[in-house]
């Protein structure tokens, strides 16, 4: 699964990396958690895409509360086109989601231990996301998105057993037509991102607590110098 993730790369560069004219200022997030703001981009009027802030955690249409949107982060790319929830954004309502990295927990002895995986060369990429727009009522429209998961690469496979999937940018085209609905066009898209052009570093438990924000969530550590009975997870 993917339940954290970071996007602090200055926006220029996040901007090239997802085909945006503008840029958009945003703010460094190192701590990104369900049920929060983040950007998406999607295709826009002529094509043209456009970037917005989401809630993570996609509110199906037919929901009759938000609350939903806290089981509905992720979206496994095996069912997502048979999936209640999920079926009807997979066919047209297809995003990017901005991040330069995320977190997994790594079962360990007294705990779990926090890897941030990032590209190898650290630079900015896109999840391949869904969303939607929900209202109850009279209330506000919400608009929301899940991130997509897929089997892992034999580098987060030692971590966890699931990852999200992260669009090469010759993708993220097709990945965006909101013409394109067949499943199996775009079924190859959601493969796991090869293990040789990613990395995994060890950091501490202070990004556990979604609450934490700031680089302290990055600041990596020796799993080595671990004590064998501390409990990683707060």
């Amino acid at each position: 699964m993917c339940g954290r993730y970071t996007l602090s790369t200055p926006a220029e560069l996040v901007a090239e990396v997802v085909g945006l004219e503008e840029v958009w200022e945003l703010e460094p997030r190192y701590n990104i958690a369900p049920t929060q703001e983040a950007p998406i981009v999607r295709a826009g009027n002529g094509g043209a895409r456009t970037a917005e802030l989401a809630r993570w955690g996609l509110i199906p249409s037919w929901a009759t509360s938000a609350s939903i949107g806290a089981r509905t982060i992720n979206a496994r790319s095996e069912t997502v086109g048979e999936t209640r929830a999920f079926r009807d954004a997979f066919r047209s309502r297809r995003c990017l989601v901005p991040a330069d990295g995320f977190f997994e927990w790594q079962k360990a002895r007294g705990g779990k231990q926090t890897f941030h995986l990032t590209l190898e060369d650290g630079t900015p990429f896109a999840f391949a996301g869904l969303y939607e727009s929900w209202r109850q009522a009279e209330e506000s429209w919400i608009r929301s998105f899940t991130i997509l998961t897929t089997q892992p690469n034999s580098l987060v496979a030692a971590i966890h057993d699931r990852m999200p999937v992260i669009l090469p940018r010759a993708a993220q085209a097709l990945w965006l037509d909101p013409t394109v609905d067949d499943a199996e066009l775009l079924r190859p898209l959601m493969q796991a991102y090869p293990a040789e052009g990613m990395r995994a570093t060890p950091v501490g438990s202070y990004v556990n607590r979604a609450g934490n924000e700031g680089p302290r969530c990055l600041e990596p550590v020796d799993v080595e110098a671990q004590p064998r009975n501390l409990t990683l997870w707060d």
